[in-house]
Protein backbone atom coordinates (compact mmCIF):
# COMPACT_ATOMS: atom_id res chain seq x y z
CA UNK A 1 0.00 0.00 0.00
CA UNK A 2 1.32 3.45 -0.96
CA UNK A 3 0.41 6.42 1.18
CA UNK A 4 -1.63 9.12 -0.50
CA UNK A 5 -2.60 12.64 0.45
CA UNK A 6 -6.00 11.42 1.66
CA UNK A 7 -4.27 9.06 4.09
CA UNK A 8 -2.21 11.89 5.58
CA UNK A 9 -5.34 14.01 5.81
CA UNK A 10 -7.09 11.22 7.70
CA UNK A 11 -4.23 10.88 10.20
CA UNK A 12 -4.22 14.62 10.89
CA UNK A 13 -7.99 14.63 11.31
CA UNK A 14 -7.80 11.82 13.90
CA UNK A 15 -5.05 13.62 15.81
CA UNK A 16 -6.91 16.94 15.79
CA UNK A 17 -10.31 15.51 16.66
CA UNK A 18 -8.97 13.18 19.34
CA UNK A 19 -11.29 10.35 18.37
CA UNK A 20 -12.18 8.23 15.37
CA UNK A 21 -15.85 9.13 15.69
CA UNK A 22 -15.30 12.90 15.49
CA UNK A 23 -12.66 12.57 12.78
CA UNK A 24 -14.96 10.40 10.65
CA UNK A 25 -17.71 12.97 10.95
CA UNK A 26 -15.34 15.75 9.87
CA UNK A 27 -14.11 13.72 6.90
CA UNK A 28 -17.61 12.68 5.85
CA UNK A 29 -17.06 8.94 6.21
CA UNK A 30 -18.31 6.29 8.61
CA UNK A 31 -16.30 5.35 11.68
CA UNK A 32 -15.79 1.72 10.53
CA UNK A 33 -14.48 2.99 7.19
CA UNK A 34 -11.98 5.30 8.90
CA UNK A 35 -10.97 2.58 11.37
CA UNK A 36 -10.25 0.19 8.50
CA UNK A 37 -8.27 2.85 6.66
CA UNK A 38 -6.20 3.58 9.78
CA UNK A 39 -5.43 -0.12 10.24
CA UNK A 40 -4.15 -0.33 6.65
CA UNK A 41 -2.01 2.78 7.11
CA UNK A 42 -0.52 1.39 10.33
CA UNK A 43 0.19 -1.91 8.59
CA UNK A 44 1.94 -0.08 5.74
CA UNK A 45 4.07 1.95 8.16
CA UNK A 46 4.91 -0.95 10.41
CA UNK A 47 3.41 0.05 13.73
CA UNK A 48 0.52 1.62 15.63
CA UNK A 49 0.08 5.35 15.15
CA UNK A 50 -2.56 5.92 17.84
CA UNK A 51 -3.35 4.52 21.24
CA UNK A 52 -7.08 3.79 21.48
CA UNK A 53 -8.45 4.72 24.88
CA UNK A 54 -11.91 4.94 26.36
CA UNK A 55 -11.83 8.71 26.02
CA UNK A 56 -10.45 8.76 22.46
CA UNK A 57 -7.17 8.43 20.56
CA UNK A 58 -3.74 9.87 21.18
CA UNK A 59 -0.65 9.56 18.94
CA UNK A 60 2.07 7.06 19.74
CA UNK A 61 5.73 8.14 19.39
CA UNK A 62 5.63 6.76 15.85
CA UNK A 63 2.37 8.62 15.26
CA UNK A 64 3.89 11.91 16.39
CA UNK A 65 6.81 11.39 14.01
CA UNK A 66 4.49 10.68 11.08
CA UNK A 67 2.22 13.62 11.92
CA UNK A 68 5.23 15.93 12.15
CA UNK A 69 6.07 15.09 8.55
CA UNK A 70 2.47 14.88 7.29
CA UNK A 71 1.33 18.35 8.34
CA UNK A 72 3.90 20.37 6.34
CA UNK A 73 3.38 18.07 3.35
CA UNK A 74 -0.36 18.76 3.43
CA UNK A 75 0.26 22.49 3.84
CA UNK A 76 2.61 22.47 0.85
CA UNK A 77 0.04 20.57 -1.21
CA UNK A 78 -2.68 23.10 -0.37
CA UNK A 79 -0.37 25.96 -1.27
CA UNK A 80 0.49 24.30 -4.58
CA UNK A 81 -3.19 23.83 -5.44
CA UNK A 82 -4.09 27.38 -4.43
CA UNK A 83 -1.27 28.94 -6.44
CA UNK A 84 -2.04 26.75 -9.46
CA UNK A 85 -5.69 27.78 -9.37
CA UNK A 86 -4.72 31.41 -9.03
CA UNK A 87 -2.44 31.14 -12.05
CA UNK A 88 -5.09 29.33 -14.07
CA UNK A 89 -7.67 32.03 -13.30
CA UNK A 90 -5.46 34.83 -14.55
CA UNK A 91 -3.77 35.76 -11.32
CA UNK A 92 -6.74 36.16 -8.99
CA UNK A 93 -5.85 35.01 -5.50
CA UNK A 94 -8.04 34.22 -2.53
CA UNK A 95 -6.96 35.20 0.96
CA UNK A 96 -8.37 32.56 3.28
CA UNK A 97 -9.44 34.18 6.53
CA UNK A 98 -10.82 32.46 9.60
CA UNK A 99 -12.54 34.28 12.43
CA UNK A 100 -14.64 33.93 15.50
CA UNK A 101 -17.56 36.36 15.64
CA UNK A 102 -16.63 40.06 15.53
CA UNK A 103 -18.27 43.32 14.52
CA UNK A 104 -14.98 44.22 12.82
CA UNK A 105 -15.30 41.58 10.11
CA UNK A 106 -17.26 43.60 7.56
CA UNK A 107 -14.83 46.51 7.72
CA UNK A 108 -11.82 44.20 7.64
CA UNK A 109 -12.97 42.35 4.53
CA UNK A 110 -13.90 45.63 2.83
CA UNK A 111 -10.41 47.01 3.43
CA UNK A 112 -8.67 43.87 2.21
CA UNK A 113 -10.67 43.47 -1.00
CA UNK A 114 -8.91 44.76 -4.11
CA UNK A 115 -8.43 43.75 -7.75
CA UNK A 116 -6.74 40.37 -7.87
CA UNK A 117 -7.35 39.60 -4.20
CA UNK A 118 -10.66 38.29 -2.89
CA UNK A 119 -10.88 37.45 0.83
CA UNK A 120 -12.67 34.18 1.61
CA UNK A 121 -14.12 34.01 5.11
CA UNK A 122 -14.59 30.91 7.26
CA UNK A 123 -16.40 31.44 10.57
CA UNK A 124 -16.16 29.11 13.56
CA UNK A 125 -17.13 29.44 17.21
CA UNK A 126 -14.00 27.48 18.13
CA UNK A 127 -10.82 29.55 18.17
CA UNK A 128 -8.77 26.38 18.64
CA UNK A 129 -10.25 24.86 15.48
CA UNK A 130 -9.35 27.97 13.49
CA UNK A 131 -5.79 27.96 14.81
CA UNK A 132 -5.41 24.31 13.79
CA UNK A 133 -6.56 25.18 10.27
CA UNK A 134 -3.97 27.92 10.03
CA UNK A 135 -1.30 25.52 11.25
CA UNK A 136 -2.40 22.92 8.71
CA UNK A 137 -2.40 25.42 5.85
CA UNK A 138 -6.17 25.36 5.36
CA UNK A 139 -6.34 29.07 6.31
CA UNK A 140 -3.87 31.89 5.77
CA UNK A 141 -4.78 33.93 8.85
CA UNK A 142 -7.26 33.73 11.72
CA UNK A 143 -8.68 36.41 14.01
CA UNK A 144 -9.67 34.80 17.30
CA UNK A 145 -10.42 35.65 20.91
CA UNK A 146 -8.95 33.95 23.98
CA UNK A 147 -11.08 33.98 27.12
CA UNK A 148 -8.91 34.86 30.10
CA UNK A 149 -8.22 31.83 32.24
CA UNK A 150 -8.70 29.47 29.28
CA UNK A 151 -5.52 29.48 27.20
CA UNK A 152 -5.85 28.51 23.56
CA UNK A 153 -3.92 25.57 22.11
CA UNK A 154 -1.60 27.24 19.61
CA UNK A 155 0.00 24.88 17.07
CA UNK A 156 3.75 24.81 16.84
CA UNK A 157 5.21 27.43 14.53
CA UNK A 158 2.32 29.92 14.40
CA UNK A 159 2.99 33.61 14.82
CA UNK A 160 0.56 35.60 16.92
CA UNK A 161 -0.08 39.32 17.01
CA UNK A 162 -2.13 40.83 19.81
CA UNK A 163 -4.75 43.30 18.63
CA UNK A 164 -6.02 44.00 22.15
CA UNK A 165 -4.61 42.55 25.35
CA UNK A 166 -7.94 42.69 27.17
CA UNK A 167 -11.33 43.48 25.70
CA UNK A 168 -13.96 43.68 28.45
CA UNK A 169 -17.09 41.63 27.94
CA UNK A 170 -20.38 43.46 28.47
CA UNK A 171 -23.85 42.17 29.25
CA UNK A 172 -27.00 42.25 27.12
CA UNK A 173 -30.25 42.66 29.04
CA UNK A 174 -33.88 43.29 28.02
CA UNK A 175 -34.56 46.96 27.33
CA UNK A 176 -37.16 47.05 30.12
CA UNK A 177 -34.89 45.37 32.69
CA UNK A 178 -34.30 47.62 35.73
CA UNK A 179 -30.54 47.30 35.17
CA UNK A 180 -30.89 48.79 31.68
CA UNK A 181 -31.59 52.18 33.25
CA UNK A 182 -27.96 52.39 34.42
CA UNK A 183 -24.82 52.66 32.27
CA UNK A 184 -22.95 50.19 34.50
CA UNK A 185 -24.57 46.99 35.78
CA UNK A 186 -23.54 45.05 38.88
CA UNK A 187 -23.68 41.28 38.71
CA UNK A 188 -25.74 41.38 41.88
CA UNK A 189 -28.42 43.24 39.89
CA UNK A 190 -28.75 40.13 37.70
CA UNK A 191 -28.84 37.55 40.51
CA UNK A 192 -32.43 36.52 39.76
CA UNK A 193 -32.00 36.29 35.99
CA UNK A 194 -31.36 33.25 33.87
CA UNK A 195 -28.18 33.38 31.79
CA UNK A 196 -27.52 31.91 28.38
CA UNK A 197 -24.04 30.75 27.38
CA UNK A 198 -22.77 29.09 24.22
CA UNK A 199 -20.76 26.07 25.47
CA UNK A 200 -19.24 25.47 22.02
CA UNK A 201 -17.21 28.70 22.26
CA UNK A 202 -13.78 27.74 23.59
CA UNK A 203 -13.44 28.88 27.20
CA UNK A 204 -16.73 30.80 27.27
CA UNK A 205 -18.63 28.69 29.76
CA UNK A 206 -15.61 28.37 32.06
CA UNK A 207 -15.07 32.12 31.99
CA UNK A 208 -18.70 32.97 32.72
CA UNK A 209 -18.87 30.33 35.44
CA UNK A 210 -15.76 31.74 37.15
CA UNK A 211 -17.19 35.26 36.91
CA UNK A 212 -20.52 34.29 38.45
CA UNK A 213 -18.94 32.14 41.15
CA UNK A 214 -16.56 34.95 42.14
CA UNK A 215 -19.60 37.20 42.59
CA UNK A 216 -21.26 34.62 44.81
CA UNK A 217 -23.96 33.85 42.23
CA UNK A 218 -25.34 30.50 41.16
CA UNK A 219 -28.00 31.39 38.59
CA UNK A 220 -29.87 29.12 36.23
CA UNK A 221 -27.92 28.77 32.98
CA UNK A 222 -29.26 27.80 29.57
CA UNK A 223 -27.03 26.65 26.72
CA UNK A 224 -27.49 28.06 23.23
CA UNK A 225 -25.82 30.06 20.50
CA UNK A 226 -25.71 33.83 20.75
CA UNK A 227 -28.18 34.48 17.95
CA UNK A 228 -30.71 32.55 20.01
CA UNK A 229 -29.53 34.31 23.16
CA UNK A 230 -30.15 37.75 21.65
CA UNK A 231 -33.68 36.71 20.70
CA UNK A 232 -34.38 35.41 24.19
CA UNK A 233 -32.93 38.52 25.78
CA UNK A 234 -35.35 40.59 23.70
CA UNK A 235 -38.29 38.63 25.12
CA UNK A 236 -37.04 38.89 28.69
CA UNK A 237 -36.15 35.20 29.06
CA UNK A 238 -32.39 35.51 29.69
CA UNK A 239 -29.41 37.81 29.97
CA UNK A 240 -26.09 37.04 28.30
CA UNK A 241 -22.50 38.23 28.05
CA UNK A 242 -21.65 39.93 24.76
CA UNK A 243 -18.88 41.76 22.97
CA UNK A 244 -18.71 45.45 23.93
CA UNK A 245 -19.24 46.45 20.31
CA UNK A 246 -22.56 44.55 20.14
CA UNK A 247 -25.35 46.89 19.04
CA UNK A 248 -28.28 47.67 21.28
CA UNK A 249 -31.71 47.13 19.71
CA UNK A 250 -35.06 48.65 20.62
CA UNK A 251 -35.79 45.59 22.77
CA UNK A 252 -32.30 45.00 24.23
CA UNK A 253 -29.60 47.04 25.97
CA UNK A 254 -25.84 46.48 26.04
CA UNK A 255 -24.25 47.60 29.30
CA UNK A 256 -20.84 47.50 30.93
CA UNK A 257 -20.41 45.14 33.89
CA UNK A 258 -19.12 46.80 37.03
CA UNK A 259 -15.45 46.03 37.56
CA UNK A 260 -15.08 44.45 34.11
CA UNK A 261 -14.99 40.92 35.58
CA UNK A 262 -14.64 39.08 32.27
CA UNK A 263 -12.27 39.83 29.41
CA UNK A 264 -10.81 38.28 26.28
CA UNK A 265 -7.56 38.75 24.40
CA UNK A 266 -7.89 39.44 20.68
CA UNK A 267 -5.30 37.69 18.52
CA UNK A 268 -4.34 37.46 14.87
CA UNK A 269 -2.57 34.24 13.86
CA UNK A 270 -0.60 33.30 10.75
CA UNK A 271 2.33 31.12 9.79
CA UNK A 272 4.63 34.00 8.80
CA UNK A 273 5.29 37.55 9.89
CA UNK A 274 4.70 38.73 6.32
CA UNK A 275 1.15 37.36 6.40
CA UNK A 276 0.49 39.16 9.68
CA UNK A 277 1.91 42.42 8.34
CA UNK A 278 -0.26 42.18 5.23
CA UNK A 279 -3.61 42.06 7.04
CA UNK A 280 -3.07 43.49 10.54
CA UNK A 281 -3.40 47.23 9.73
CA UNK A 282 -6.75 46.71 8.01
CA UNK A 283 -7.98 44.63 10.96
CA UNK A 284 -6.92 47.24 13.50
CA UNK A 285 -8.64 50.04 11.57
CA UNK A 286 -11.82 47.98 11.21
CA UNK A 287 -11.87 47.02 14.88
CA UNK A 288 -11.57 50.58 16.19
CA UNK A 289 -14.12 51.76 13.64
CA UNK A 290 -16.60 49.22 15.01
CA UNK A 291 -15.66 50.05 18.59
CA UNK A 292 -16.42 53.73 18.13
CA UNK A 293 -19.85 52.92 16.70
CA UNK A 294 -20.93 51.36 20.00
CA UNK A 295 -21.96 54.08 22.51
CA UNK A 296 -21.36 51.86 25.56
CA UNK A 297 -17.93 50.70 24.38
CA UNK A 298 -16.94 54.19 23.27
CA UNK A 299 -17.77 55.51 26.74
CA UNK A 300 -15.69 52.74 28.31
CA UNK A 301 -12.74 53.51 26.04
CA UNK A 302 -12.89 57.21 26.76
CA UNK A 303 -13.08 56.63 30.50
CA UNK A 304 -10.63 53.79 31.09
CA UNK A 305 -8.22 53.53 28.18
CA UNK A 306 -6.09 55.77 25.92
CA UNK A 307 -7.94 57.14 22.91
CA UNK A 308 -7.67 54.55 20.13
CA UNK A 309 -7.15 57.03 17.32
CA UNK A 310 -4.54 54.62 16.01
CA UNK A 311 -4.32 50.92 16.52
CA UNK A 312 -2.43 49.77 19.61
CA UNK A 313 1.19 48.81 19.06
CA UNK A 314 1.24 45.21 17.84
CA UNK A 315 2.75 42.40 19.85
CA UNK A 316 3.99 39.39 17.93
CA UNK A 317 5.42 36.14 19.13
CA UNK A 318 6.62 33.00 17.43
CA UNK A 319 5.12 30.06 19.25
CA UNK A 320 7.04 26.99 20.27
CA UNK A 321 10.55 28.05 19.29
CA UNK A 322 13.49 29.26 21.30
CA UNK A 323 13.87 32.38 19.17
CA UNK A 324 10.53 33.86 20.35
CA UNK A 325 10.26 37.53 19.40
CA UNK A 326 8.10 40.41 20.58
CA UNK A 327 7.46 43.78 19.02
CA UNK A 328 7.37 46.21 21.93
CA UNK A 329 5.59 49.59 21.82
CA UNK A 330 7.88 52.49 21.05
Amino acid sequence: MELEVRHLRALCAIADAGSLHRAARQLGVTQPTLSTQLARIEQALGGPLFVRERTGCRPTPLGRTVLGRARPLLADMRTLVREARAAASGGDSRLRIGSTASRALAGWLRRLRRPGLEPALQMDVSANALLRRVGDGQLDVAFVHEVEGSALHVPEGLRLRVLLEREPQFVMVPADHPAAARPVVRLADLAEDRWMVDPTVDGEWDGVHRMLRAAGLDPRVLHGDYHTAASLVATGEVVTVCQPSSPSRPDTAVRRLSGDPLGVRLLLAARTRAELDAVYPALAEAYWEAARQSPAYRTWLEGTAPQPAAAPAPVARFVGHRDDVSAHPV
